[in-house]
């Protein structure tokens, strides 16, 4: 049986009037009957058709922190807006790093220059991130700590404005041609740098594991807290002109299994439900980078029972065998290892890409790394990458 994108090329190859295309030739998804051919002349972008579960003509790409320190033109702008928060919070400086990578690359999502930090001076705690990464937070370890915490009324609208400028002028810059993607910090993970006031690994993750043994009353407040906020955050975004909400939970992969369902679990779930509740269209990604406990697909099961509609797998996976692990109601996204595009060669780009796309077979499949791009990957590789998932066509 031919994949949905062999259908359409043969369609197109053929030049069928438009009337033939839109007649019986169909290619289901789990979760939306669309037909290949309403998919491709949907006027909705193509990575929003596959992250919804529809039936595509090629396999959408973009690359976890493609906007950033690998381009030159990223590194130069650093000399006219010195610190990372001047060029993610000042409007002009976010929305022309938010489209470098599209304009160098063409890639299919345009992910808001941000982080997941940002809307925390909404919430009444500042933070500072250095040059080479490292954050500074005044750390929230007591029950008053809380209390003021709570004190704070939280309006991204009027603490982060700048995200929802930038997220409106990526609609109108990319239009249809791209699909603009915000995203947010879960609970637990920036609960970590709440509590250790800085990076946890650092440390091991020492005093989130001491309020964790000693005090899980208090951390469970902060977590509730953080998931009421960022689900309102990511709300935000959505009602600015995200498109598409990926969802990190980048540290919870080194708890143990039974103190992530614990304290990570519940609050991912708060999370998504709140952003299902008033937008139940825009789909939702999740993903968590490998460490000790999530590596080898560790949590996959819980990351796709998490109510997202498309789960982002990491570089330690094999994606062919977790896509018959994982439920066929749920999209996926990845997962080339970043270090294979950073080192090349080129012919090894290429073999392990196609080798994952025909695994996903342009079917509810997503191209990404599995982890973000290393910030010294040469920029043709980058290019390569994208151009290679974009030639590709399933068989």
């Amino acid at each position: 049986m031919r994949s949905p994108c062999t259908t359409l090329a043969l369609l197109c190859s053929l030049a069928l009037t438009s009337s033939l295309v839109a007649s019986k030739v169909s290619a289901p998804s789990p979760r939306r009957d669309v037909s290949a051919a309403g998919a491709a002349t949907d006027d909705a972008p193509l990575l929003l058709r596959a992250a919804r579960g529809e039936a595509v003509e090629r396999t959408p790409v973009w690359m976890m922190r493609q906007a950033g320190r690998h381009m030159q033109v990223y590194r130069d702008l650093v000399k006219k807006y010195p610190t990372f928060r001047e060029r993610s919070e000042i409007p002009e400086a976010a929305l022309e790093i938010s489209l470098q990578p599209w304009e160098a690359y063409g890639v299919d999502g345009v992910i808001l220059f941000s982080d997941i930090l940002t809307p925390l001076p909404a919430m009444g705690v500042d933070f500072q991130i250095s040059e080479g990464g490292a954050i500074a937070i005044s750390p929230i370890r007591t029950e008053d700590h809380l209390a003021e915490l709570k004190k704070a009324n939280f309006d991204a609208t009027t603490a982060c404005p700048f995200v929802g400028e930038v997220l409106g002028k990526l609609r109108e810059k990319v239009g249809s041609s791209a699909t603009v993607l915000g995203f947010v910090g879960l609970p637990f993970t920036l609960a970590s740098y709440l509590v250790e006031g800085k990076t946890g690994t650092t440390s091991g993750f020492a005093e989130v594991g001491k309020m964790r043994s000693e005090k899980p009353e208090l951390l469970h407040g902060i977590l509730d807290l953080l998931a009421e906020n960022i689900g309102a955050y990511a709300c935000y975004q959505v009602d600015s002109g995200a498109q598409v909400i990926q969802v990190f939970d980048s540290w919870a992969g080194h708890l143990p299994e039974d103190q992530y369902l614990e304290f990570a679990v519940p609050y991912q779930k708060k999370v998504i439900e709140a952003i299902k509740a008033k937008h139940p269209e825009t789909p939702v990604i999740i993903y968590m980078a490998p460490d000790v406990h999530s590596k080898d697909g560790g949590f996959l099961d819980h990351l796709a029972a998490s109510g997202a509609d498309c789960v982002s797998v990491d570089y330690t996976v094999d994606f062919g065998e977790t896509r018959k692990r994982l439920p066929a109601s749920v999209a996926m996204q990845g997962n080339l290892d970043p270090k294979i595009l950073r080192d090349g060669p080129l012919d090894k780009i290429k073999e392990e890409t196609e080798k994952i796309l025909a695994a996903g077979n342009c079917n509810m499949h997503i191209m990404n790394l599995g982890h973000g791009i290393e910030a010294d990957t040469p920029e043709p590789h980058a290019k390569f990458f994208v151009d290679t998932v974009q030639a590709f066509r399933a068989k």
